[in-house]
């Protein structure tokens, strides 16, 4: 069995392969509400995490580990393996670096949500969050909208957030610190962090922009706000994940300002049976699914096989 490294995963496969990859298992028809669900097992101090997936072609398994206290140490909140099978004989054929996978492919979804939401002429992004997922969502943004001009930072730790603005300018792109409120002016906002409340006023948003939100898989935490949900065109990746997972949407269905009937999902937006509502917001709501994983792993094991 063949170890890929977290460098290999990312020479191997750049962020518009990974998400050319996951378009194509969207339009092949695989079913992402036909997935085994997330196994979740507390354990102490976090949670273990199982997300196993299969097509005709190979099958895998990510195993992973959510310690909010590794913060504390220094170590990655989020840690784990993904083993690639044979999708006949289920032999094993390679050991991926689960951190730079999830890094990768959690982007690469939300970039193919924008990259079918978003108005063709985007140039202003907000992104919430300076961690690895924050950075990912700048090269998928970039990727799908490559007019991309200027990306506002907003996060609590300012010295993180001076780091992201000098890495965002290194790679070509004007960037500056910024508030909550700098959504007024955005095309594209990326809500990439683990808060449990909403990180902006939605009805500050443009009607003509376009969310992605990553930062929880929990029925009871949110980074957006039901003001945003209820005016929002909204898609999810599954409406059986979004109602168990996606505490942006159940919340505001609780309150009453949003009706699960009204949700889409991924694959009939890659396959142009949604469409977003004039003047109104768009919002990709993303709990992660593990066909994303296993179209990643897949890409960058037949890429690395193709090397010799």
């Amino acid at each position: 069995m063949h170890q890929i490294d977290a460098e290999a995963v990312e020479r191997l496969v750049p962020m518009s392969a990974a998400i050319d990859a996951l378009e194509a298992v969207l339009a092949s028809g695989l079913d992402p509400a036909a997935e085994p669900d997330r196994g979740v097992a507390d354990v102490p101090g976090g949670q273990l995490l199982t997300m196993p997936s299969a097509t005709a072609s190979y099958a895998g398994v990510k195993v992973a580990t959510v310690t909010p206290g590794n913060a504390d140490r220094g170590l990655p909140r989020v840690q784990g393996l993904y083993i690639l099978l044979d999708g006949a004989t289920h032999t094993p054929l390679a050991l991926l670096d689960g951190i730079a996978l999830t890094s990768l492919r959690t982007p690469a979804v939300s970039g193919v949500a924008v990259g079918r939401l978003a108005v063709p002429d985007a140039e202003r992004l907000v992104v919430f969050g300076t961690g690895p997922q924050a950075w990912g969502h700048v090269a998928a943004v970039r990727a799908v909208r490559p007019g991309l001009r200027h990306v506002d930072v907003v996060a609590r730790n300012a010295g993180r957030v001076a780091e992201f603005v000098a890495r965002c300018r290194a790679v070509g792109l004007s960037a500056s610190a910024a508030k909550a409120d700098a959504v007024a002016r955005a095309d594209v906002v990326c809500c990439c962090t683990t808060a449990r409340e909403p990180l902006f006023d939605g009805s500050l948003l443009p009607d003509h922009a376009t969310v992605a939100a990553v930062g929880s898989h929990e029925p009871d935490a949110r980074e957006v706000d039901a003001a945003l949900v209820g005016r929002a065109t909204v898609v999810a990746e599954s409406r059986s994940v979004a109602a168990r997972e996606c505490g942006d949407l159940v919340l505001a269905a609780a309150e009453g300002a949003f009706d699960m009937a009204g949700l889409h999902t991924l694959d009939a937006l890659v396959r142009g049976e949604v469409r977003a509502a004039a003047g109104r917001p768009r919002l990709f709501k993303s709990a992660g699914m593990a066909w994303e994983d296993l179209a990643v792993a897949a890409a960058a094991y037949e890429r690395w096989a193709a090397a010799g």
